[in-house]
């Protein structure tokens, strides 16, 4: 089935995947699997490529939902429990983090993800263009984890970390991992700046450990510390424009 024409490129504004992620409603890679599926509008026009530009003055839509000018940045604190996934719809159909938020939070992108397994402090903001940013180990923000592991371990093998890893052919950067406690289940704090897809379970498996828990304890500047499993707070204004500077977008 044909549809309406897409609107005319303009050369000012932003692009539209841009437009939604600062807005808050997903990533832009998101945004443009969202446009390839026909469900955003501008205008009314249903788009058919994400090489549009739009502005404040264009009328955009997602599933016929009105897409507000993006807010100010804000960023939260979540506890992920273990058993959910970070997206917002699961083909598999399982529970995820988005469905089990409190009741009033407005919607979110998450910064970077925790796998279902895996549980601790996931960032929530409404501003897809600073979740990128801190996304990108260029951030130089550190990722870290407690990760419970069964096998037998030595300080020395998890310093051979500190020089990288490549396990089935993916090449992981270095590795700061400390023995907290050696036994048949051993508890290991790690720090990394890349925090590639399953990138722990994958390293400390190379080293012959088996990964029964995993937890992120801190991401950047900000700590899991004592916040409830489900809970969720947000960060004060002061200290997100302390951390991100120009990046925060204003009201």
């Amino acid at each position: 089935m044909s549809h309406p024409p897409s609107p005319e490129i303009k050369t000012e504004g932003e692009r539209i995947a841009k437009f939604l992620a600062r807005a808050g409603v997903c990533s832009r890679r998101d945004g443009e699997k969202l446009i390839a599926e026909g469900r955003v509008k501008v205008n009314g026009k249903r788009l058919d490529t994400p090489a549009i530009k739009v502005t404040p003055q264009d009328r955009v839509t997602v599933d016929g939902k009105l897409v507000a000018t993006a807010e100010e940045t804000r960023l939260w604190r979540y506890h992920k429990p273990a058993g959910l996934v970070t997206t917002h719809r699961d083909p598999a159909g399982r529970a995820t983090v988005f469905e089990n938020l409190p009741a009033g939070m407005p919607r979110v992108i998450s910064v970077g993800r925790l796998d279902l397994s895996s549980e601790g402090l996931l960032l929530l903001t409404n501003d897809g263009g600073v979740a990128r940013r801190l996304e990108l180990p260029s951030s130089g923000w550190i990722r870290r984890y407690r990760a419970r592991a069964y096998g037998r371990v030595t300080q020395e093998d998890l310093d051979t970390l500190k020089e990288g890893i490549t396990v089935d052919g993916v090449r992981y950067g270095p590795i700061d991992a400390k023995l907290e406690r050696g036994a048949a289940n051993s508890w290991i704090t790690l720090s990394l700046s890349e925090g590639k897809n399953r990138e722990v379970r994958r390293v400390l498996d190379a080293l012959g450990l088996r990964v029964n828990r995993l937890i992120r304890i801190a991401y950047g500047p900000f700590q899991l510390g004592t916040l409830g499993v489900g809970a969720v707070e947000e960060v004060p204004r002061k200290a997100l424009k302390e951390q991100l500077g120009k990046a925060v977008r204003q009201g």
